[in-house]
């Protein structure tokens, strides 16, 4: 059975007729900011104060785009008769962001929480020179990144919490021991 003359020209024009009455869901970008999912990934945010210079991050980036310089810094003793320390101090910290692939192996290597994912989003450049951004940039993004999701209720309480609160409770009840034997000695 052959198909009626022009019934594909009709479809068509039937496609085109349904959405000719709908409304348009076209965001005009520059005008009206997207809507990005709560984890969006735009651009990696530098917490400073928590690096090491470990280098983890920049070992284990597959396109080497993660630059960092950083020089030894003798420390004082912290107690008098302590020996004096050696700390890393961070010179430089620079992503280069034309080669990054943004596969995040940084963030989860990073032992210290100094790398943060930042829905950021527009940092566009017209020389490809200038999409590697130092640590002052990386830092301003890092007070972009979005609070971490709530905890589940239903969850279970994390090891190192209840670890840490299984201490608490056993130091406060030998404290009040201690502090309720002293009253007994005290007393007449």
């Amino acid at each position: 059975m052959s198909p009626i003359p022009g019934s594909g020209l009709a479809k068509g024009l039937a496609v085109t007729l349904r959405t000719m009455t709908k409304k348009t869901v076209t965001a005009q970008y520059p005008d009206t900011q997207p809507e990005l999912p709560p984890r969006s990934r735009g651009v990696i945010g530098l917490f400073e104060e928590n690096c090491t210079v470990c280098m983890l991050c920049a070992r284990e980036c597959p396109d080497w785009c993660i630059y960092i310089d950083s020089h030894k810094e003798t420390v004082p003793p912290a107690a008098p008769g302590g020996r004096e320390r050696s700390r890393n101090v961070l010179d430089r910290f620079a992503i280069d962001f034309s080669l990054c692939m943004y596969c995040g192996i940084c963030i989860e290597v990073c032992p210290f929480d100094a790398l943060f994912w930042s829905p950021e989003f527009e940092y566009a450049e017209t020389d490809i020179h200038e999409l590697t951004h130092e640590r002052d940039k990386l830092r301003e993004w890092m007070w972009t990144v979005p609070e971490p999701p709530a905890l589940d209720p239903g969850a279970e309480e994390p090891k190192e919490i209840a670890a840490a609160r299984k201490t608490a409770e056993k130091l406060a009840a030998q404290q009040a021991q201690q502090g309720h034997q002293s009253d007994e000695g005290s007393a007449p």
